[in-house]
């Protein structure tokens, strides 16, 4: 007797085309593997490549034209860049990962988001991710297992480590940026209370991440995002804001000597700079420098660390100490100009840089059209808000920031959100097969 398979719910089925993108921030809770591509990583190739079958086998159109055009953009910029660089092995390899980040994954994340209870899934699982990094995160600042701070080892970072310090930052952040989105939408009263408790969580392990640039990028979206809420909301929310930050800094005693001391080092980079802003000013000087001999295509891919000491000031330093969270002490050397747009001005030139922030210039200026136009028509600012938070956040962020570690393709999946967001429109026309004769269906999206 054979036994036949149930069907699925239908609520379960309709999520089927989703999962595979809700599988890469959940494999990002993992430890990492080592170098090389991670487990997140690969399952985002394999979202990429069950996109393409699905296209394949449903017969309809991937992607409009405004999306070809804004997606594929970069394109132009990457491929000249990896012409020059060094050998072709660094040149398909650094192609590979810009267009894995920047194109294919976001492009494929626009593709299976066919709704918005889809996004809404996704989302969900970039602040589990978040809550989960951060409750490790806030264990090793409480027991002193963290990363090595100021001789003591108390840096929250996750299951990334020590050399990926910047890791958890990102993930809490992105996580927090979408708590806070779906808080300020008009969901459910339990989703939006939900939220909020969630967004208030994330301040504690933010804060012990102590990273100054996921501060201010998360202080700046968090004010974008209420801003584009409406005044009175705003309001609300700022109240509540303030008052948990007076708990958690006095009340809970998150407001410790490092702590305080790291905040009041934002303010003093022009001043009395520490050594690692010394570093980020050098690295920052001969990333120009480069741009400077190669205005057009740059440097070529992954050819930053050849040419930067070339162009460095004296005051670089070798690297900077890596210990804690598992990791014995050693000195990991500044491969990059931590920050994305220097990196690309550096390595991929003019070309580069205009195709690649002009691709994020013309997603948000879509977003943001979009946004105000559902806020005062219709359904749907839940998303909004968390797409246009996930870009403001990550276009701040590339300021002292770029690509790099295992928490990469989570930018890859935030900015998919926002391309969903920006491109998919109100309505998806897909051709298929009714009785063999093609018919036009009309699919809403944004319902």
């Amino acid at each position: 007797m054979s036994l036949a398979l149930a069907p699925l719910p239908r609520r379960a089925a309709a999520l089927v085309p989703v999962l595979p993108l809700v599988a890469v921030p959940a494999l990002l809770a993992l430890p990492p593997t080592g170098d090389g591509a991670g487990p997140a990583d690969v399952v985002s190739g394999l979202a990429v490549a069950y996109c393409v079958v699905l296209l394949l086998r449903e017969r309809r159109r991937p992607l409009s034209t405004a999306a070809v055009l804004v997606l594929g953009l970069p394109v132009v910029g990457i491929a000249l860049a990896a012409v020059g660089a060094s050998s072709p092995e660094a040149g398909l390899a650094g192609m590979g990962r810009y267009l894995q980040v920047f194109v294919l994954v976001p492009a494929a994340v626009l593709v299976l988001v066919r709704h918005r209870a889809d996004f809404r899934v996704l989302a969900w699982s970039v602040v589990g991710l978040a809550l989960w990094q951060g409750a490790v995160g806030v264990h090793q600042y409480v027991t002193r297992s963290g990363a090595s701070y100021q001789g003591e080892d108390i840096r929250a970072v996750g299951t990334f480590g020590a050399h990926d310090v910047m890791g958890m930052a990102s993930a809490v952040s992105l996580g927090l940026v979408c708590a806070v989105g779906i808080a300020l939408g008009r969901a459910p009263v339990w989703h939006r209370a939900t939220a909020a408790g969630c967004a208030l969580l994330l301040l504690a392990p933010l804060a012990v991440s102590f990273s100054r640039g996921a501060w201010i990028a998360t202080a700046l979206t968090c004010a974008v995002q209420l801003a584009l809420a409406g005044v009175r909301r705003a309001l609300k929310v700022a109240a509540a804001l303030a008052a948990a930050g007076v708990i958690l800094m006095g009340g809970l005693g998150v407001g410790t000597a490092q702590l305080q001391e790291r905040i009041d080092s934002i303010t003093q980079v022009t001043d009395s700079p520490d050594q690692s802003v010394i570093d980020r000013y050098s690295l920052w000087s001969s990333a120009t420098g480069m741009w400077r001999e190669h205005p057009l295509t740059g440097v070529g891919l992954k050819n930053f660390p050849a040419h930067r000491d070339t162009h460095a000031t004296l005051a670089l330093s070798s690297g900077s100490d890596i210990e804690g969270a598992g990791a014995d002490f050693e000195r990991q050397a500044l491969l990059s100009p931590h920050s994305m747009y220097l990196l690309v001005l550096s390595e991929q030139g003019l070309i580069g840089l205009v195709t690649l922030v002009g691709s994020w210039l013309a997603l948000l200026v879509c977003a943001v059209r979009r946004l105000l136009r559902v806020r005062r028509l219709g359904p749907g600012l839940d998303c909004g808000l968390v797409a246009c938070g996930l870009l403001v956040w990550l276009l701040t962020d590339f300021v002292y920031g770029d690509i790099g570690g295992p928490s990469t393709v989570l930018t890859a999946v935030g900015l998919g959100l926002a391309a969903w967001w920006a491109l998919a429109g109100v309505e998806r026309r897909d051709t298929v097969r009714r009785g063999g004769v093609p018919e036009r269906v009309e699919e809403a999206v944004a319902r």
